[in-house]
Protein backbone atom coordinates (compact mmCIF):
# COMPACT_ATOMS: atom_id res chain seq x y z
CA UNK A 1 0.00 0.00 0.00
CA UNK A 2 1.14 3.50 -0.71
CA UNK A 3 0.04 6.59 1.84
CA UNK A 4 0.68 10.30 1.49
CA UNK A 5 -0.18 13.12 4.11
CA UNK A 6 0.06 16.58 2.91
CA UNK A 7 0.78 18.56 5.35
CA UNK A 8 2.74 22.12 6.76
CA UNK A 9 4.49 19.85 9.14
CA UNK A 10 5.66 16.99 7.50
CA UNK A 11 8.18 16.18 10.54
CA UNK A 12 5.35 15.65 12.32
CA UNK A 13 5.08 12.40 10.89
CA UNK A 14 8.52 10.95 11.22
CA UNK A 15 8.82 9.97 14.53
CA UNK A 16 5.94 7.45 14.15
CA UNK A 17 8.00 5.95 10.68
CA UNK A 18 10.97 4.91 13.01
CA UNK A 19 8.87 2.67 15.55
CA UNK A 20 6.18 0.32 15.65
CA UNK A 21 3.85 -1.11 12.90
CA UNK A 22 4.38 1.93 10.72
CA UNK A 23 7.97 0.85 11.31
CA UNK A 24 7.62 -2.68 10.24
CA UNK A 25 5.41 -2.34 7.85
CA UNK A 26 7.99 -0.23 5.34
CA UNK A 27 11.20 -2.38 6.69
CA UNK A 28 8.49 -5.23 4.90
CA UNK A 29 8.23 -2.89 2.18
CA UNK A 30 4.21 -3.89 2.80
CA UNK A 31 3.56 0.09 3.31
CA UNK A 32 5.62 2.99 1.58
CA UNK A 33 4.89 6.15 3.03
CA UNK A 34 5.64 9.82 2.77
CA UNK A 35 4.79 12.93 3.81
CA UNK A 36 4.36 15.69 2.03
CA UNK A 37 5.04 19.06 2.51
CA UNK A 38 2.62 21.22 1.56
CA UNK A 39 4.75 24.33 1.63
CA UNK A 40 6.57 23.11 -1.35
CA UNK A 41 3.62 23.93 -3.29
CA UNK A 42 3.20 27.58 -3.11
CA UNK A 43 4.80 30.27 -5.28
CA UNK A 44 5.67 33.36 -2.79
CA UNK A 45 9.03 33.89 -1.21
CA UNK A 46 7.26 33.62 2.43
CA UNK A 47 5.54 29.96 1.83
CA UNK A 48 2.08 31.00 2.47
CA UNK A 49 -0.42 28.49 3.15
CA UNK A 50 -3.30 30.14 4.66
CA UNK A 51 -5.01 33.38 4.83
CA UNK A 52 -8.25 35.28 7.03
CA UNK A 53 -11.36 33.64 6.45
CA UNK A 54 -13.87 35.87 3.81
CA UNK A 55 -16.81 37.06 6.24
CA UNK A 56 -14.90 37.56 8.96
CA UNK A 57 -13.71 35.21 12.87
CA UNK A 58 -11.17 34.22 14.28
CA UNK A 59 -8.16 32.00 13.15
CA UNK A 60 -6.97 31.56 9.17
CA UNK A 61 -8.01 29.27 6.56
CA UNK A 62 -5.93 26.98 4.27
CA UNK A 63 -5.46 28.74 0.95
CA UNK A 64 -7.11 26.22 -2.22
CA UNK A 65 -4.27 26.78 -4.41
CA UNK A 66 -1.45 25.07 -2.67
CA UNK A 67 -3.68 22.39 -1.74
CA UNK A 68 -5.24 21.22 -4.72
CA UNK A 69 -1.72 21.61 -7.04
CA UNK A 70 -0.96 19.35 -4.03
CA UNK A 71 -3.28 16.63 -4.48
CA UNK A 72 -3.32 17.37 -8.17
CA UNK A 73 0.34 16.54 -8.36
CA UNK A 74 -0.19 13.45 -6.21
CA UNK A 75 -3.36 11.89 -7.92
CA UNK A 76 -1.72 11.18 -11.15
CA UNK A 77 -3.24 9.98 -13.23
CA UNK A 78 -6.06 11.43 -12.12
CA UNK A 79 -8.31 9.03 -9.70
CA UNK A 80 -5.57 6.83 -8.57
CA UNK A 81 -5.56 7.88 -5.61
CA UNK A 82 -8.80 7.85 -2.58
CA UNK A 83 -7.92 11.41 -0.94
CA UNK A 84 -8.62 11.71 2.39
CA UNK A 85 -9.62 14.77 4.88
CA UNK A 86 -9.23 14.71 8.85
CA UNK A 87 -11.64 16.86 9.98
CA UNK A 88 -14.04 16.71 12.93
CA UNK A 89 -16.73 17.56 10.50
CA UNK A 90 -15.96 14.37 8.47
CA UNK A 91 -17.93 10.60 9.46
CA UNK A 92 -16.93 9.40 12.70
CA UNK A 93 -14.07 6.65 12.33
CA UNK A 94 -15.15 3.39 12.64
CA UNK A 95 -13.22 -0.04 12.30
CA UNK A 96 -15.13 -1.02 9.45
CA UNK A 97 -14.04 1.85 7.71
CA UNK A 98 -10.63 1.20 8.45
CA UNK A 99 -10.96 -2.19 7.61
CA UNK A 100 -12.35 -0.56 3.62
CA UNK A 101 -9.57 1.64 3.67
CA UNK A 102 -6.84 -1.45 4.55
CA UNK A 103 -8.15 -2.75 0.85
CA UNK A 104 -7.48 0.59 -0.83
CA UNK A 105 -4.04 0.58 -2.95
CA UNK A 106 -3.55 4.05 -2.58
CA UNK A 107 -4.26 6.73 -0.27
CA UNK A 108 -3.56 10.70 0.67
CA UNK A 109 -4.81 12.60 3.07
CA UNK A 110 -4.91 16.34 3.94
CA UNK A 111 -4.24 17.43 7.51
CA UNK A 112 -5.79 21.14 8.38
CA UNK A 113 -4.56 23.27 10.67
CA UNK A 114 -6.30 26.36 12.44
CA UNK A 115 -9.36 27.19 11.21
CA UNK A 116 -10.05 24.81 8.27
CA UNK A 117 -9.48 24.00 4.80
CA UNK A 118 -11.28 26.36 2.11
CA UNK A 119 -14.71 24.05 1.21
CA UNK A 120 -14.22 24.23 -2.40
CA UNK A 121 -11.46 21.65 -1.73
CA UNK A 122 -13.09 19.67 0.92
CA UNK A 123 -15.41 19.35 -1.38
CA UNK A 124 -12.89 17.42 -4.09
CA UNK A 125 -12.07 14.94 -1.40
CA UNK A 126 -13.34 11.69 -1.62
CA UNK A 127 -13.83 11.19 1.81
CA UNK A 128 -13.58 13.26 5.31
CA UNK A 129 -12.87 11.34 8.57
CA UNK A 130 -13.14 12.60 12.00
CA UNK A 131 -11.57 10.42 14.88
CA UNK A 132 -14.03 12.09 17.53
CA UNK A 133 -15.92 14.51 18.79
CA UNK A 134 -12.90 16.55 19.74
CA UNK A 135 -11.02 19.58 18.31
CA UNK A 136 -6.94 19.41 17.55
CA UNK A 137 -4.31 21.66 16.95
CA UNK A 138 -4.01 19.97 14.42
CA UNK A 139 -4.84 17.30 11.94
CA UNK A 140 -1.98 15.45 11.61
CA UNK A 141 -2.29 13.30 14.81
CA UNK A 142 -5.78 12.63 13.82
CA UNK A 143 -4.62 11.64 10.67
CA UNK A 144 -1.80 8.98 12.38
CA UNK A 145 -4.57 7.38 14.11
CA UNK A 146 -6.11 6.60 11.25
CA UNK A 147 -2.99 5.36 9.19
CA UNK A 148 -1.85 3.28 12.04
CA UNK A 149 -5.18 1.67 12.09
CA UNK A 150 -4.72 0.96 8.65
CA UNK A 151 -1.49 -0.28 8.72
CA UNK A 152 -2.33 -2.52 11.62
CA UNK A 153 -4.82 -4.83 8.83
CA UNK A 154 -1.94 -5.11 6.23
CA UNK A 155 -1.21 -8.63 5.54
CA UNK A 156 2.01 -8.94 7.36
CA UNK A 157 2.07 -5.96 9.24
CA UNK A 158 2.17 -7.47 12.34
CA UNK A 159 3.82 -9.79 14.31
CA UNK A 160 0.58 -11.91 14.79
CA UNK A 161 -2.28 -11.81 12.51
CA UNK A 162 -5.15 -13.38 14.97
CA UNK A 163 -3.71 -10.28 17.21
CA UNK A 164 -5.86 -8.02 15.35
CA UNK A 165 -9.02 -10.21 14.62
CA UNK A 166 -9.44 -10.36 18.34
CA UNK A 167 -9.64 -6.73 19.40
CA UNK A 168 -12.36 -4.51 20.20
CA UNK A 169 -14.82 -3.26 17.24
CA UNK A 170 -13.14 -5.79 15.05
CA UNK A 171 -15.69 -8.44 16.07
CA UNK A 172 -18.21 -6.09 16.91
CA UNK A 173 -17.85 -6.11 20.99
CA UNK A 174 -15.36 -4.93 23.07
CA UNK A 175 -12.46 -7.04 23.44
CA UNK A 176 -13.19 -9.27 26.88
CA UNK A 177 -10.23 -8.36 29.69
CA UNK A 178 -6.39 -9.72 29.42
CA UNK A 179 -4.21 -11.05 32.32
CA UNK A 180 -0.75 -11.95 32.41
CA UNK A 181 1.89 -13.19 35.14
CA UNK A 182 1.57 -13.06 38.33
CA UNK A 183 -1.54 -14.60 38.61
CA UNK A 184 -1.65 -12.96 42.13
CA UNK A 185 -1.23 -8.75 42.17
CA UNK A 186 -1.97 -6.91 45.25
CA UNK A 187 -4.67 -9.53 46.23
CA UNK A 188 -6.32 -9.27 43.25
CA UNK A 189 -5.97 -13.23 41.16
CA UNK A 190 -6.65 -13.97 37.71
CA UNK A 191 -9.91 -15.63 37.42
CA UNK A 192 -9.15 -19.59 37.84
CA UNK A 193 -10.86 -20.46 33.93
CA UNK A 194 -7.83 -18.89 32.12
CA UNK A 195 -5.83 -20.92 34.09
CA UNK A 196 -7.82 -23.83 33.66
CA UNK A 197 -6.44 -25.03 30.52
CA UNK A 198 -10.48 -25.89 29.52
CA UNK A 199 -10.24 -24.20 26.04
CA UNK A 200 -14.42 -24.29 25.75
CA UNK A 201 -14.93 -22.38 29.51
CA UNK A 202 -12.09 -20.43 28.12
CA UNK A 203 -13.92 -19.37 25.19
CA UNK A 204 -17.10 -19.06 26.48
CA UNK A 205 -15.84 -16.65 29.66
CA UNK A 206 -13.70 -14.12 27.33
CA UNK A 207 -17.61 -14.06 25.14
CA UNK A 208 -19.44 -13.19 28.02
CA UNK A 209 -16.82 -10.84 29.31
CA UNK A 210 -16.93 -9.19 25.79
CA UNK A 211 -20.68 -8.65 25.76
CA UNK A 212 -20.82 -7.19 29.76
CA UNK A 213 -17.70 -4.81 28.75
CA UNK A 214 -20.06 -3.70 25.81
CA UNK A 215 -23.29 -3.91 27.80
CA UNK A 216 -21.99 -1.61 30.24
CA UNK A 217 -19.63 1.05 28.40
CA UNK A 218 -20.74 0.84 24.48
CA UNK A 219 -24.79 -0.12 25.14
CA UNK A 220 -24.61 1.44 21.47
CA UNK A 221 -22.50 -1.16 19.55
CA UNK A 222 -24.98 -4.14 20.34
CA UNK A 223 -27.66 -2.28 18.15
CA UNK A 224 -26.22 -3.58 15.24
CA UNK A 225 -24.51 -6.62 16.41
CA UNK A 226 -25.90 -9.98 15.15
CA UNK A 227 -26.50 -11.97 18.52
CA UNK A 228 -27.28 -15.44 18.65
CA UNK A 229 -29.22 -16.60 20.63
CA UNK A 230 -26.65 -17.76 23.58
CA UNK A 231 -25.51 -13.86 23.59
CA UNK A 232 -29.13 -12.99 23.98
CA UNK A 233 -29.43 -15.54 27.02
CA UNK A 234 -25.82 -14.28 28.90
CA UNK A 235 -27.05 -10.43 28.25
CA UNK A 236 -30.72 -11.18 29.71
CA UNK A 237 -28.56 -12.32 33.15
CA UNK A 238 -26.57 -9.45 33.06
CA UNK A 239 -29.17 -7.59 32.86
CA UNK A 240 -30.68 -9.05 35.54
CA UNK A 241 -27.42 -8.78 37.90
CA UNK A 242 -27.38 -5.03 37.03
CA UNK A 243 -30.67 -4.79 38.43
CA UNK A 244 -30.14 -6.34 41.36
CA UNK A 245 -27.08 -4.70 42.12
CA UNK A 246 -28.48 -1.15 41.61
CA UNK A 247 -31.49 -2.06 44.03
Amino acid sequence: MKIKAVSIFPQLYEPFTRVGVMKMAIDKGILQFEAVDLRAFTHDRHHTTDDVPFGGGAGMVFLPGPVVEALDAIDEPAGSWLKIGVAPQGDRLTQRMVEALAQEDRLVFLAGRYEGIDERVMERLDLIISVGDVVLSGGEIATIEVIDAITRLLPGATGNAASTSEESFTSGLLEYPQYTRPRELGGEVVPDVLVSGHHANIARWQREEALKRTLIRRPDLLQDFDLTEQDLQCLRALLEELRRTIG
